[in-house]
């Protein structure tokens, strides 16, 4: 069965994302924003999505070896500062929201590094990546692999 393109199918529901996505783009760090978009792809599954910035932290000249670590980043500590190490927790327990996922502990901790708009743009990157990677899982994207996308 073929999925549907929301890009296309629901214009202006793409574009709020596309203008969530520029704000917080514009409000966190390039590079802790892609150890976040890869991280909540792990959790989620999203090919598609891991693959595209796995790709974009590459061209912004993120070490291969800490995108790949990104998938196991608690047994890869040294490859983090303590930042980083405190915005994937914060990826991790957003992204796996429950009763007991942020906790104060988690929230502390990155709070050492952000102030409160930071904190409120990290919360609201974390939740766009999750937006994203839902409508690329539910719509059957996978990664391009073509002779514009090579795997080398």
């Amino acid at each position: 069965m073929t999925r549907i393109d929301i890009g296309r199918t629901n214009k202006l529901g793409y574009g709020a994302v596309i203008a969530l996505e520029g704000y917080v783009r514009s409000r966190v760090d390039g590079d802790l924003y892609e150890l976040i978009k890869m991280r909540a792809s792990v959790l989620n599954g999203c090919g598609f999505c891991l693959d595209m910035h796995a790709t974009d932290g590459a061209k912004r000249g993120i070490p291969r070896r800490k995108l790949m670590a990104v998938a196991a980043w608690q047994h890869a500590r040294p490859m983090f500062d303590g930042r980083e190490r405190a915005v994937l927790a914060l990826t991790d327990a957003v992204t796996r929201i429950g009763p007991d996922t942020v906790s104060d502990e988690i929230w502390d901790d990155v709070a050492q590094h952000f102030d409160d708009a930071g904190l409120g743009a990290l919360v609201l990157a974390i939740s766009t990546i999750n937006v994203w990677n839902r409508i690329a899982v539910a719509t059957g994207m996978e990664p391009p692999v073509d002779a514009a996308h090579p795997l080398a």
